[in-house]
């Protein structure tokens, strides 16, 4: 690993210092505040070249990669992620929430009485704290066929 651990930092290095060239082709307008827009993307283009450096001159020994059936689940939850930011605005909030919570409740630990709970738990709650106490008054329950809102 000492050597892909070399080139990685090499490529975040290169990475952070196209990010820093972008950051100066900001434009600033005249109401910008004093630190300018500039600042922070140049600041984590900084962060970010001190990490490869971090990697390039102590990198681990030897990486620990995850089990088959760890990586097949990480495989499911990305699929499951990306579905479910697909399905956010057609079938509203609760739904698909339920729905993507169960499914990685239950590629955590495979109790299905559990894993529909904790799925309609958290959607629950979850709307309810993103709609009243957050103030998203634009996030739908329900489908909009369904008259929801």
């Amino acid at each position: 690993m000492l050597r892909s651990d070399r080139i990685f930092g090499l490529v975040i290095i290169l990475a952070a210092l196209a990010y820093i060239a972008s950051a100066y082709q900001l434009q600033t307008s005249f109401l910008s505040d004093p630190m300018g827009s500039k600042t922070f993307p140049i600041g984590l283009g900084i962060v970010a070249i001190l990490c490869g450096l971090v990697m390039i001159f102590q990198p681990d020994d030897e990486a620990d990669w995850p089990s088959p059936v760890a990586f097949v689940k990480i495989v499911i939850s990305v699929f499951v992620m990306i579905a479910y930011a697909y399905s956010l605005k057609p079938f509203g909030f609760l739904i698909p929430t339920s729905i993507a919570a169960g499914l990685l409740s239950y590629l955590i630990t495979p109790r299905v009485t559990f894993n529909v709970l904790a799925g309609l738990g958290l959607a629950v709650g979850l709307y309810l704290l993103f709609r009243y106490a957050l103030g998203l008054e634009t996030l739908q329950a329900f489908p909009k066929a369904w008259g929801g809102k």
